[in-house]
């Protein structure tokens, strides 16, 4: 269950945004970096399971910045859907490089789309870096679902596997107040951008997660308690694969989830599963943008040695 907290509170950065990507660990993803061509100007991570190798958030070098959570849903077929999430985050990266579209015009345009529809359930932040930012769901049936956030200073928000205006999830909560105090604190102690980023990184590691005892340790024992924590420790092994591969066929099937998905998804729907990815972007008035990218473990579940999958990348908003 991912998080993406957004925040406006420090003085220096008018846009800071930091990440979760729980994930199942097996799941192929690329290192992040800029994109071949001819979306050379989209920075980011891919999702290498799925065709469409769409991302789960990114920026470009007009400004444009992404951030998607699943929404959690009933049933695995549900979760699916015909297309990749991805292809979301990737429509609003990747359009309009010779014409600036506006937000508003792409989250309408989005809403109506019947392709929206087709995927799984997902919640959107997308907008420009200085700009107001809208989180739009295809759960949301028109503009009046939409909200928008960062368009004033001092704001901390979060958003999780659940619609916007659900309060009650203590991971988004205790993510807020943890972000607020980690960038009060920085302010504060007056220290450099790397204090900063530490500080920050250190929010997205809160694990907080209850341990049970005498039971069997799969993410179906854990699941409805992954609300309650920002950082998901590893859960499950490999042994779970194979059953949860067979269900997950099943459900798809019972659901008229097309082929091609299905196969898609039960291919990397199970096994070991937790926090695989942390991300920070700083922006700041100027247009300078810090991107930077920790990946804990690699796709054979081996965990990576702290500093060796870091990526940073530094750049000014082209005008």
């Amino acid at each position: 269950m991912c998080i993406a907290l957004v925040s406006t509170l420090h003085p220096a950065y008018s846009l800071i945004i930091i990440d979760n990507r729980d994930e199942f660990l097996h799941r192929p993803t690329s290192s992040p970096d800029w994109w071949p061509e001819p979306s050379s100007f989209v920075l980011g991570s891919r999702d290498l399971a799925r065709a469409t190798h769409g991302t789960w958030m990114g920026v470009t070098k007009q400004g444009k910045v992404a951030v998607l959570t699943n929404y959690r849903e009933d049933t695995a077929g549900e979760a699916v859907g015909q297309y990749s999430r991805g292809m979301i985050v990737n429509s609003w990266l990747t359009s309009a490089l010779h014409e600036r579209q506006t937000t508003h015009d792409f989250v309408s345009a989005m809403v109506a789309s019947p392709e929206a529809k087709k995927v799984g359930g997902f919640s959107l932040i997308c907008g420009y870096i200085n700009e107001p930012l809208a989180i739009v769901s295809n759960r949301s049936s028109e503009m009046g679902h939409i909200a928008w956030v960062a368009g004033e200073k001092n704001q901390t928000r979060g958003l999780s596997n659940t619609n916007f205006d659900d309060r009650t999830w203590p991971k988004i909560l205790d993510g807020e107040k943890l972000m607020q105090h980690a960038i009060e604190d920085h302010i504060q102690s007056g220290g450099d951008e790397n204090a900063l980023l530490e500080r920050l990184l250190g929010v997205l590691s809160t694990d907080t997660l209850p341990r049970l005892e005498g039971e069997k340790q799969s993410l179906d024992t854990y699941i409805n308690l992954l609300r309650k924590s920002l950082f998901i420790p590893v859960i499950g092994t490999d042994d779970d694969k194979d059953q949860a591969t067979k269900e997950t066929a099943a459900a798809c099937v019972e659901d008229e989830v097309n082929i091609p998905a299905m196969n898609e998804f039960q291919n990397y729907s199970s096994g070991p599963y937790g926090t695989q990815k942390q991300t920070v972007l700083l922006a700041q008035p100027s247009g300078r943008v810090r991107y930077f990218e920790r990946t804990l473990y690699d796709d054979q579940v081996n965990a990576v040695p702290i500093g060796q999958g870091d990526r940073s990348f530094e750049f000014h908003i082209e005008p």
